[in-house]
């Protein structure tokens, strides 16, 4: 944290509302071209890693890079045995901000599921709020899990992007207090969410 060739990744942490502290996270600033200049975030299952993405911190498309096994739902390791609820969300900083599950994609495979349902518990799928995140919903209630779609304000995207704005505890009372399986509550959030799109 205090070597100097180091702060562009720890500015970058911080700006997520994160601490580096809270996860391992991994650089390779030696490389050359992009590879010198990202963020890598491993993903653990049972303590060993299997897979990883790296972020990169120049904004050029494309801006992460996913290398994982199929049917991985990062954050998995986060979940304690006592928990009664697991937050899923749709991006990897939206899971570190929030100690939750993240699919990394905007889907919810038939492995991810498998991987969840083991957990043993209510899960809350909570969709970034653009059109591919809350398509995601109508997969979740398939699934059985409840869905969040919090009023949040416009220029708040994702659970991460509360965060920043709002706060760890605020956010998250958010989505529980808005976690439902009522079909009709739901479309009527997503609803909200697609004219603010448009």
């Amino acid at each position: 944290e205090n070597n100097p060739d180091h702060k562009v990744f720890v500015d970058y942490v911080q700006s997520r509302g994160i601490s580096i502290s809270d996860y391992p996270f991994l650089i390779t600033p030696d490389l050359p071209g992009r590879m010198g200049n990202r963020l890598i975030i491993p993903y653990t299952y049972k303590g060993k890693i299997v897979g990883h993405t790296s972020r990169f911190l120049d904004n050029k498309i494309p801006k992460y890079i996913n290398e994982q096994q199929p049917g991985v739902v990062f954050g998995y390791d986060f979940q304690k045995p006592d928990a009664s609820v697991c937050i899923l969300v749709e991006g990897i900083f939206d899971a570190l901000s929030l100690g939750a599950c993240a699919l990394t994609h905007n889907t919810i495979s038939d492995e991810q599921a498998e991987l969840l349902a083991q957990l043993n518990r209510k899960i809350i799928f909570v969709p970034d709020h653009d059109k591919t995140g809350l398509a995601t919903c109508d997969r979740a209630l398939e699934l059985g899990y409840s869905v969040s779609i919090p009023n949040w304000d416009d220029d708040v995207k994702d659970v991460n992007d509360a965060i920043v704005k709002y706060g760890r505890l605020p956010t998250l009372l958010s989505i529980l207090e808005s976690a439902t399986m009522n079909k009709i509550k739901i479309e009527i959030q997503r609803n909200k969410i697609v004219r603010k799109l448009q």
